[in-house]
């Protein structure tokens, strides 16, 4: 099992100072509403590529009243042995991010070889009610745990599409063989990204499709949008549209994850808030334990207030299911009394709670 053993951060967000020594398995902090408890989530998201489980600036993380700079570094223990690794940033370049891994200078994405990460936050409990692009985040999210390239590629391809679109609208006519040359960028990346979305689906559904409705109902899903055949040619003949539209209207960027309740035979946009959330932590234990088989460390899960709308059946199957998966999940509360069925949890939960910006056992 891939885990963090110990976390620190540094004026990150409201924590001047915090260090939390713990091991594999579940790990709880509980605390009241603006303790600090999903900044701590938030500081472990960023110890892999993107930015973090709010989409924030980097900026926007360091601490108000601080030196400007901020720190997130942790201790994991991995089938490789201990590793170090840590990022932040200089109070003098505010928006650029510094890695490392064993004292030595890395990038963002080499932060994808040793930890993956999937987290569920209340924001996305109307995941399936939102914009296609949150769910192709979500789904790309699932991919970089199988297969660390794909945040790269995703920005890479992302990148030639804005280079395209400025082109295209710009006041003077592009260069068509500039063009052309983003435009096959796009294609190469476009057919590797779609593959590797089209693989994650199908593995899931699969895995999803064997189990019956259990505690978390079950998903059927499905990817659409995600076409990239002769994506080059499709771009070109594309042009004048494009240009009209300001955006790439063909491509991969346009795919979506399309999730029923199978129950109910009901899209899962169209369900109640708990249903949506009971389905999202269906796909997401289902992704652990794909991740857990395929590559024999599943991924660290981050559960911010995972159990605020969850009743008490649901909970409990929730903790049986992380427990015997022998995942290190990381769980947010306001509430303590909302993991009183992890009293006789064997391990035994790490638990916190955080009280005036300090973290103490609890």
């Amino acid at each position: 099992m891939t885990a963090i053993t110990r976390l620190t951060l540094t004026d990150f967000r409201n924590h001047a100072h915090a260090t939390i020594a713990t091991g594999p398995g579940l790990v709880v902090i509980t605390g009241d509403n603006g303790a600090g408890k999903t900044n701590i989530l938030d500081a472990i998201s960023l110890l892999a590529p993107g930015r973090g489980l709010r989409s924030a600036a980097l900026s926007d993380a360091a601490r108000q009243d601080g030196p400007g700079g901020w720190s997130v570094a942790a201790t994991l223990i991995s089938p490789q042995g201990e590793v170090q690794i840590g990022t932040g940033t200089a109070a003098a370049a505010p928006e650029r991010r510094l890695v490392r891994v064993n004292g030595a200078a890395a990038t963002a994405a080499a932060l994808a070889d040793w930890l993956a990460l999937v987290w569920l936050t209340p924001a996305m409990d109307r995941l399936f009610s939102e914009s296609p692009g949150s769910r192709r985040r979500f789904l790309d999210r699932l991919v970089l745990a199988l297969h660390p390239g794909h945040g790269q590629r995703v920005n890479r391809y992302e990148a030639a599409m804005r280079e395209r679109t400025r082109l295209l609208t710009a006041d003077t006519p592009a260069d068509p063989v500039w063009l052309a040359g983003l435009e096959a960028d796009m294609a190469d990346h476009g057919a590797v990204i779609a593959a590797a979305r089209a693989e994650m689906v199908a593995a899931l559904a699969a895995a999803l499709a064997g189990g019956d409705e259990g505690p978390f109902a079950r998903p059927l899903i499905a990817l659409a949008g995600n076409d990239a055949d002769h994506l080059a040619a499709r771009l070109a003949r594309g042009r004048a549209r494009d240009a009209a539209a300001a955006r790439a209207i063909d491509g991969p960027h346009r795919a979506d994850l399309i999730v029923t309740h199978a129950g109910k035979a009901m899209p899962a946009a169209t369900c109640s808030t708990g249903e949506q959330k009971a389905l999202l932590i269906a796909i997401v234990l289902a992704h652990a334990a794909l991740v857990a088989q395929r590559s024999g460390q599943p991924p660290i899960l981050l559960l911010d207030e995972i159990a605020a709308h969850l009743d008490a059946s649901r909970r409990a199957a929730l903790f049986e299911r992380l427990s015997g998966m022998g995942v290190q999940a990381w769980m947010t509360g306001t509430d303590a009394a909302l993991f009183a069925e992890l009293a006789g949890n064997r391990p035994p939960a790490h638990r916190f709670q955080l009280i005036g910006g300090q973290i103490s056992p609890g």
